[in-house]
């Protein structure tokens, strides 16, 4: 009679020990498809947390143009600029006479046509470069806004000027359209440096 039960207590061991083992092993194999599954969300998590970013600029000068392949080479980013149709020649830049940007900056209605079809879809963060005409932004970049829906995208503007700061631009920029997630901006001089503008981009901490 006690052999049966030892037998009988020696076969429940040996069933509780493989049920134990089986166990183990199962909770090993759905702890690895949680870790596998927490890798996948978060792999794709971060595809869609990159944003493409695009450097835009309208540069009349070449000092525009300067800093924005600076941004363009700090970020590795895509860079478009924004073509009149009318180009601005030098005479149509003098300010100490009744040139074409006194008369566009003068005119609320002003909108100089842009030549280049400009994709703007496929970013969600658009570095939107200008210098400053009387002021503020030229009014090309009223175009632009009027032409290609920028709303809920990030626009961090950036303008060249021989002395006026970006505040004014970036107030009226705001009030014209303000679907756009519009971030504080910087502005540069002619004798900028890349080593500052690299500066300026790593506070942004920019991908």
């Amino acid at each position: 009679m006690n052999k049966k039960i030892i037998i009988i207590v020696a076969i429940l061991i040996v069933i509780a020990i493989c049920i134990s083992f089986f166990m183990l092993l199962n909770n090993k194999e759905q702890n690895k498809e949680e870790n596998n599954q927490s890798q996948y969300e978060n792999q794709n998590d971060n595809t869609l947390n990159k944003s493409k970013v695009l450097v835009l600029y309208f540069s009349a000068t070449g000092n525009t143009e300067k800093i924005a392949k600076y941004i363009k080479n700090a970020i590795n980013s895509d860079i478009v600029e924004i073509i009149p149709k009318d180009e601005y020649t030098s005479e149509d830049l003098d300010y100490n006479k009744d040139c074409r940007a006194n008369k566009e900056q003068n005119d609320e209605n002003a909108r100089p046509e842009i030549k280049n079809t400009i994709n703007v879809k496929n970013y969600d963060t658009i570095f939107l470069g200008y210098p400053i005409w009387w002021g503020t932004n030229p009014k090309i970049i009223l175009t632009l806004l009027d032409t290609y829906d920028l709303s809920g995208k990030t626009v961090i503007p950036f303008c060249t000027s021989g002395g006026s700061g970006i505040e004014k631009s970036e107030s009226d920029l705001k009030d014209y359209n303000s679907n756009i997630n519009w971030k504080s901006g910087k502005g540069f001089y002619s004798s900028t440096k890349e080593s500052e503008v690299d500066n300026w981009i790593s506070e942004l901490n920019i991908n």
